[in-house]
């Protein structure tokens, strides 16, 4: 218990996205990821960028980096914040013109909390546009991670 990490584990999802670094792991029993559906994104996240923007930031309390794949249209979003709660709402303006694509949103769950509820996470599907904003809500110690990938 003591040994535990001090975070959601959207917010475990969202740091590939925040923290950059060409090796990636997830540091854990294989057994601990099967059957878990937030290991998606760590499948998909890749681990080198061609750009990278910080969409909001305070240091020491919260960050919002979007990155953007170097072998795809594909963009990702982490989302992380200290031990206080946040609500962010995100302007997706960054992305092309004339495209529609879908989040893939890894988010922190009900009741959602670094200390209380650590496991709580919801993965929800919407349909974007350079237009759209997305509701970032982030729970004590918490984060969100985002996959934005252009529709066929």
């Amino acid at each position: 218990e003591d040994n535990r990490v001090r975070t959601t584990l959207a917010k475990q999802l969202a740091l590939y996205v925040v923290l950059y670094s060409p090796l990636q792991m997830a540091a854990d029993l294989i057994e601990n990821y099967d059957n878990h559906p937030a290991f998606q994104f760590i499948l998909d996240v890749p681990v080198d960028w061609e750009e990278t923007l910080v969409l909001n930031g305070e240091i020491g309390e919260y960050i919002t980096i979007a990155r953007k794949d170097r072998e795809s249209a594909d963009w990702y979003i982490g989302s992380i914040t200290d031990e206080k709660g946040r609500v962010f709402e995100i302007d997706l303006a960054f992305l092309d013109e004339d495209k529609k694509y879908t989040a893939e949103i890894y988010a922190d769950g009900p009741g959602a909390d670094w200390e209380s509820n650590p496991q709580s996470y919801e993965i929800r599907h919407v349909n974007v546009d350079r237009k759209s904003t997305i509701k970032i809500e982030l729970a004590p110690g918490g984060g969100q991670a985002i996959r934005i990938r252009p529709l066929d």
